[in-house]
C-alpha cells in the first residue's frame, strides 16, 4: 500500500525522488507508539462497511452505536473520551467544532486502503501540530491509484444489497493522466428502511417484540481525487461532498403503547476540500503544506406531537472551518532530527436554535468564532536500538460569542510528550517502549453555549495526563506450520482532569455535559497476530484483541459512588478474527465481545448494563470472467441472533444477511 505521510526522512535524502511504499506485512513491531491496522485484504475481507466498523476489532477501544443501521458512532480510545480523539483523513483532522463528535458511520471503506489506531500520537515527528493535539488518533487513509504495465485506469463497481431493504451501489474510476499524475473518484449510495426486529421486557415483566422504526437512511457520498509526484516529494488533493438524510430510531423504554414513534429526524450535508504538499530539499531539509476548507450543514427536528416523551426542536448549525497548516523537518546530525509545524484553524458557527415554545419562525441566533492556533516543536535521536522523541504543543485558543450572557473561553496551554523505544538485542525483534504525554482540550461550542434552557453550561477544560509502557515481538518460523507471529502488550495509567461525561437527556441529540472532577484509568491492551500455514493450499491468519481496564471516578471521597466505574466503560472487552484463504476462496470469522459495564455515576444493580458479544461470517469467491475480476461476497452477521445493546435502550439488530459484488475492470 501507499503510506502517505509515514516515510523515512532518510529515503528522501538517499534519493531524488520519492517512490512508493509497499508494505506488505504488518508494521506494528516497527512502531514506537502503539499502533494497530487493518488495511488492504486484510480489511476488504472483514464483514465491515464503514470506519466504525473496522476500528472494533483495535483494543483498547469502546464504540458506541446509539440504534444500529441510523444511529451516530462515535469512537472512545482507552476512555479518554470521543473529544479527545483525534480522526484524520488522507492526514488532515476532520473537524467538528459543534460538537467535536466525527461520525464514523459516514465513511465508507469503498475508497479506503488503511485504518490505523494510534495511542498517544504517531512516531513521526514530521508531521502537523494538530497531530499531537489528541489523546489517541485514527488515521483513514484513501486509495492512492495504481496501474499494472500498459494500462490508463481501473474501474470498480460494487453492488451491495440484503436486509432491511438495503441498496447500496458504489463506482470508483482512477485513471492514469502521465506518470507523475492521477486521478482517481468515487461515488456510493445508500438507502436501508432501518426497520428490524428487537426484544424487549415490558413493565409487567414478560418479554416481546417490536420492530424498529424510524431508522431509515438515505446517504450519498463523492470524492474526487488528484495525485501528484514532483522531484523529492509528492502532493494530493481531495474533495469531498455528504448528504444524508436520516430518521433518529430514539430509546425503546418500558412505557405503555407508542414509546416507539419517535420521529427525530436529521439532515447533514458536508463538503470539504483539503490538499498536502511535501518535498524534500536536499539531504537534510523536509517541507509539508496542508491546507483545508471545510462546510457542515446539520439540521435536527424533533415534534411532540409526534412523540410525547421529547420536546419541541428545529435545530440548524452552519458550521465552517479554513486550515493551513507548515512544518520543516532538519536532519541535524543522521541520528538526531528537529521539527518544527504551526497551523492555524478558524471556525466560524452559526446556530439558529427553534425550541420548546419558540416558533420556526422566531429562532434564537447564536454566533460563535474560535480561533485556534498550535506550534508543536518536536525532535528525535535514532541510534543503532534505541530511540528518543521529544516535543512540546502550544494551544491558543480564542473566542468571540454572540451570545446572551455568554463568555468567550480563551485558553493559552503548552502541553509536552516524551517517548523512548529499545531494541536489547539485535538478532530479536523485541520492542520495549514508553511514553508520557499530557494534553489539553477544550469543551466543545455545543457545551459551553448551545444549551436548550437557562445560561451556558460553566464546563471547564478537560487536561489528560498518559503513561505506556508496552512490549512488541515478532518473529518468523520459515520451516513451520506457523510462519509468522507478532504481539503486542501495553500497559496504561492515565489521569483525568475535570473529565467532561456525556449524560443521556430527554432529548438524545442533546446530551447532558458534566464534569466529573478527577477520574483514573488503568488498562492493558493485548493484541495477538498470526500466519499459519494449515496445509500447502490452506493460509490461516488469525488477528486475537483483548482490553481489561478500570475507569475510576475519585473526585470526591465523600461522594457514595466514590471509586466506581464511570458510564459505558466495560472492565473486559475484545474480538477474535479468523481467515481462511483456499485458492480463489476466502471464509472469514470474526468475534466481538463487550463485558459488563454501567450506564451512569452510581454503579448500582438498576444502573448495571449485560455484556453483548456476536459472531459474524462471511464468505469469498473471486473469479476471472471476460478478463474482468468479479468477487462474490456473502455474509451473515449476528449469527446467533444474539439480542443487545451497545447503548442502553438502543437495541441492535439480530440476524442479518447481506451479498456483494464487486467488478473490477
Amino acid at each position: 500500500m501507499s503510506v502517505w505521510g509515514q516515510f523515512n526522512v532518510f529515503d528522501v535524502a538517499k534519493k531524488d525522488s520519492i517512490s512508493e511504499v509497499v508494505v506488505t506485512g504488518n508494521r506494528t513491531a516497527r512502531e514506537v507508539i502503539p499502533v494497530q491496522m487493518l488495511s488492504g485484504v486484510a480489511l476488504e475481507k472483514l464483514s465491515v462497511h464503514s470506519a466504525a466498523d473496522a476500528i472494533r476489532y483495535f483494543s483498547g477501544v469502546q464504540i458506541k452505536d446509539y440504534g444500529g443501521i441510523g444511529g451516530l458512532k462515535t469512537v472512545n480510545i482507552r476512555s479518554m473520551g470521543t473529544h479527545h480523539t483525534g480522526v484524520f483523513y488522507d492526514g488532515i483532522e476532520l473537524g467538528n467544532a459543534q460538537n467535536g463528535i466525527v461520525d464514523l458511520g459516514r465513511f465508507s471503506l469503498e475508497n479506503m486502503e488503511a485504518v490505523s489506531l494510534y495511542h498517544g500520537q504517531k512516531s513521526a515527528i514530521f508531521q502537523t501540530a494538530k497531530d499531537y493535539a489528541s489523546s489517541g488518533s485514527i488515521y483513514l487513509t484513501s486509495r492512492t491509484p495504481t496501474f499494472v504495465e500498459k494500462k490508463n485506469y481501473n474501474l470498480k463497481t460494487t453492488l451491495k444489497t440484503g436486509s432491511f431493504g438495503t441498496i447500496n451501489p458504489s463506482v470508483l474510476w482512477e485513471q492514469k493522466l502521465n506518470e507523475k499524475t492521477s486521478s482517481s473518484v468515487n461515488a456510493e449510495y445508500l438507502y436501508t428502511t432501518g426497520r428490524y426486529k428487537f426484544t424487549y421486557s415490558k413493565k409487567d415483566g414478560y418479554d416481546t417484540t417490536e420492530i424498529r422504526k424510524n431508522g431509515d437512511v438515505s446517504a450519498f457520498r463523492a470524492e474526487a481525487g488528484l495525485h501528484g509526484k514532483i522531484t523529492g516529494g509528492e502532493w494530493r488533493t481531495k474533495a469531498y461532498l455528504y448528504h444524508s438524510q436520516r430518521g433518529y430510531p430514539g430509546a425503546a423504554v418500558r412505557e405503555a403503547p407508542g414509546k416507539f414513534k419517535n420521529q427525530d429526524r436529521q439532515r447533514d450535508a458536508n463538503f470539504f476540500l483539503q490538499s498536502s504538499f511535501r518535498k524534500g530539499f536536499g539531504t537534510r531539509y523536509n517541507f509539508m503544506l496542508n491546507g483545508k476548507y471545510a462546510y457542515d450543514y446539520l439540521r435536527y427536528t424533533s415534534d411532540p406531537r409526534l412523540d410525547v416523551t421529547t420536546m419541541y426542536a428545529d435545530n440548524r448549525y452552519y458550521q465552517q472551518e479554513g486550515y493551513i497548516s507548515a512544518a520543516g523537518q532538519w536532519v541535524v546530525f543522521p541520528f538526531w532530527q528537529v521539527s518544527l509545524s504551526t497551523d492555524l484553524q478558524l471556525n466560524h458557527l452559526n446556530a439558529e436554535l427553534s425550541i420548546g415554545d419558540e416558533t420556526p419562525n422566531d429562532p434564537l441566533q447564536y454566533t460563535v468564532f474560535r480561533n485556534t492556533g498550535l506550534t508543536a516543536l518536536a525532535t528525535a535521536l535514532h541510534f543503532d536500538r534505541l530511540k528518543l522523541q521529544a516535543n512540546v504543543l502550544g494551544t491558543f485558543v480564542d473566542e468571540t460569542v454572540r451570545i446572551k450572557y455568554a463568555t468567550a473561553h480563551n485558553r493559552h496551554v503548552f502541553t509536552p510528550a516524551v517517548i523512548a523505544s529499545w531494541q536489547p538485542w539485535k538478532r530479536e525483534k523485541i520492542n520495549f517502549r514508553a511514553f508520557y504525554k499530557r494534553i489539553f482540550r477544550m469543551p466543545t461550542l455545543n457545551d459551553l453555549y448551545y444549551t436548550f434552557i437557562g445560561e451556558p453550561s460553566p464546563l471547564k477544560p478537560e487536561y489528560a495526563t498518559q503513561y505506556n509502557l508496552g512490549v512488541t515481538y515478532a518473529k518468523e518460523f520459515p520451516k513451520s506450520w506457523l510462519e509468522r507471529v507478532e504481539t503486542q502488550i501495553d500497559m496504561y495509567y492515565n489521569e483525568v482532569k475535570d473529565k467532561i461525561v456525556a449524560q443521556p437527556s430527554d432529548n438524545q441529540f442533546r446530551w447532558m455535559m458534566l464534569n466529573f472532577g478527577y477520574v483514573e484509568i488503568r488498562g492493558i491492551d493485548i493484541s495477538i497476530l498470526g500466519q499459519w500455514r494449515v496445509a500447502s493450499q490452506f493460509l490461516l491468519n488469525t488477528r486475537i484483541s483483548y482490553t481489561c481496564q478500570k475507569a475510576q471516578d475519585f473526585t470526591t471521597k465523600e461522594d457514595p459512588y466514590y471509586g466506581g466505574q464511570i458510564p459505558y466503560i466495560p472492565w473486559h472487552n475484545g474480538s477474535i478474527i479468523l481467515n481462511v484463504d483456499y485458492g480463489k476462496w476466502s471464509l472469514n470469522y470474526s468475534f466481538i465481545y463487550t463485558g459488563e459495564r454501567y450506564d451512569a455515576r452510581a454503579n448500582i444493580p438498576v444502573n448495571h448494563v449485560q455484556p453483548w458479544y456476536t459472531h459474524d461470517v462471511s464468505l469469498m469467491k473471486s473469479f476471472l470472467w471476460k478478463n474482468r475480476e468479479i468477487k462474490l461476497t456473502a455474509e451473515v452477521n449476528n449469527l446467533l441472533n444474539q439480542p443487545y445493546e451497545v447503548v442502553r435502550c438502543y437495541p441492535m439488530p439480530g440476524t442479518n444477511f447481506k451479498i456483494i459484488i464487486h467488478v473490477h475492470i
